[in-house]
């Protein structure tokens, strides 16, 4: 059942009054802290070198955003982004943004990979079956992004 099939919950959630993000005052998992957002990673991912970006204040839609706070949004993307592709070395990197379970907008960054295990299909992040991560190689992909976000000089 969704979330939405309570109109006076999912009322509470989009207007912040109840939406998790807004209530601990910023998301789980921070890896940076960007202009207009936060970046999120975690061990426990469908993919290497999967993130989130939570956008610092309440907003369920895009269309919610100033033209101001869209275009420094959209920069944050291309910068995580960025740093997410180079730290990982991915040959491709899907882009989605839901809403679904937490309307507090977030945009997830999934890096792709020759033989991953959602090639020629769309990714289903509920799909964990193995960790995809080795001893330690968790903080080193932590790091590599922290190093190449700091490159970025901004």
């Amino acid at each position: 059942m969704s979330k939405w099939s309570n109109p006076d919950e999912w009322k509470r959630l989009c207007s912040g009054e109840s939406c998790p993000i807004c209530l601990q005052g910023k998301p789980t998992n921070i890896i940076a802290e960007l202009d207009v957002s936060f970046l999120t990673a975690g061990e426990q991912t469908p993919l290497k070198g999967s993130c989130a970006l939570f956008f610092k204040r309440h907003a369920v839609e895009l269309y919610e955003l100033s033209s101001e706070e869209a275009a420094a949004f959209m920069s944050d993307v291309q910068r995580a982004s960025k740093a997410v592709d180079e730290a990982t070395g991915a040959v491709k990197m899907n882009y989605e943004i839901h809403g679904n379970t937490i309307p507090h907008l977030h945009l997830h960054l999934f890096p792709r990979y020759i033989g991953d295990a959602f090639e020629n299909q769309p990714i289903n992040p509920r799909i964990v079956t193995a960790p995809v991560y080795a001893a330690g190689e968790y903080a080193g992909f932590v790091a590599r992004v922290q190093e190449a976000l700091s490159k970025s000089g901004r």
